[in-house]
C-alpha cells in the first residue's frame, strides 16, 4: 500500500504541542487531538497506527527526508515542505507577541522596528515565518521554551514570540510582560506525507477536508478540551 508500504501507518507527532498531544494513555502511546486525527485515518485506509514521538518539530522536519514515518501531523510551513506535500489545515492557532509590562508597544504590527529584539524558539512554524517576514527586528532564537524565556528575560529582549496559549499559560514564567492583542500569524496545522505518493496523499487531503465538515474535529477538541485554543480551519 502506498501510504502504508510497512504495513501499518507510521506517524510521525510533535510531542511539545500541548494543545495538539494532551498527554499519553494507560499504554505510553501519544494522546490528543493529532493523534486522534492520525488514527482515524489509518483506520480510514484499513491499516494499525504506529506513532513515531518526536520531542520538537524540528527534528520531525529533519526526518522528511528519511524513511522514519509516512504521515505527520505538524505546522505547515513551505521551509518544511521540501520532501513533503502538506494538506490544507484541519486547525490554527494564533501566534503573538508578549512584551514587558512598561514596554511602549502596543500591537503586533508594531513589533517589526530597528532596535526590537524578537526572542524565539528555534524550528516552531511562527518563528519560520518570522524568519521570512520580518524586515527591520532583529530574531534572537534559542533551542526550546525555557530557554527562549530565559533569553527573553535576561538579556532584556523588546519582544518574546509564541503561541497565544501557550504564552497565556506560561505568563507566571515570565513576571511583569503582558501580551499584545490579535496575532501576527496563525499556525496552520495540518498532515503530511512523502512527495510522490500522489494517491495517498489525494485521499489524505480528502479525509481533512471530510473531517473539518463533518464535525469531527470539532468534536475532538471539545473532548480534549482545547476547542477554546484551537480554531477549525475554513475548507480548502
Amino acid at each position: 500500500m502506498e501510504m502504508a508500504p510497512a504495513g501499518r501507518l507510521r506517524v510521525g507527532i510533535n510531542m511539545r504541542n500541548q494543545l495538539l498531544v494532551t498527554g499519553r494513555t494507560a499504554g505510553g502511546e501519544p494522546e490528543g487531538l493529532a493523534p486522534s486525527m492520525a488514527a482515524a485515518f489509518a483506520d480510514r485506509i484499513g491499516v494499525p497506527v504506529e506513532f513515531i514521538p518526536y520531542d520538537s518539530p524540528a527534528k520531525l522536519a529533519d526526518d522528511a527526508a528519511l524513511d522514519k514515518w509516512d504521515v505527520a501531523m505538524i505546522g505547515a510551513d513551505p521551509a518544511r515542505a521540501a520532501y513533503v506535500d502538506f494538506t490544507a489545515p484541519y486547525c490554527q492557532i494564533e501566534a503573538t507577541y508578549a512584551v514587558a509590562s512598561d514596554s511602549k508597544l502596543t500591537q503586533c504590527s508594531d513589533v517589526d522596528v530597528e532596535g526590537i529584539r524578537i526572542a524565539g524558539c528555534s524550528g516552531a512554524a511562527y518563528v519560520l515565518w518570522l524568519e521570512r517576514n520580518i524586515k527591520n527586528a532583529k530574531l534572537v532564537k534559542a533551542d526550546g521554551h525555557d530557554a527562549t524565556y530565559d533569553i527573553f528575560k535576561t538579556e532584556k529582549l523588546e519582544a518574546l514570540a509564541g503561541l497565544r496559549s501557550k504564552l497565556t499559560k506560561d505568563l507566571v514564567k515570565l513576571p511583569g510582560t503582558r501580551m499584545l492583542p490579535g496575532k501576527f500569524m496563525a499556525v496552520e496545522q495540518a498532515a503530511c506525507t512523502k512527495k510522490g505518493r500522489n494517491k495517498g496523499f489525494e485521499e489524505l487531503s480528502k479525509f481533512i477536508e471530510e473531517a473539518k465538515q463533518s464535525g469531527m474535529v470539532l468534536q475532538l477538541m471539545q473532548k480534549f478540551g482545547v476547542d477554546t485554543e484551537l480554531v477549525v480551519a475554513p475548507a480548502a
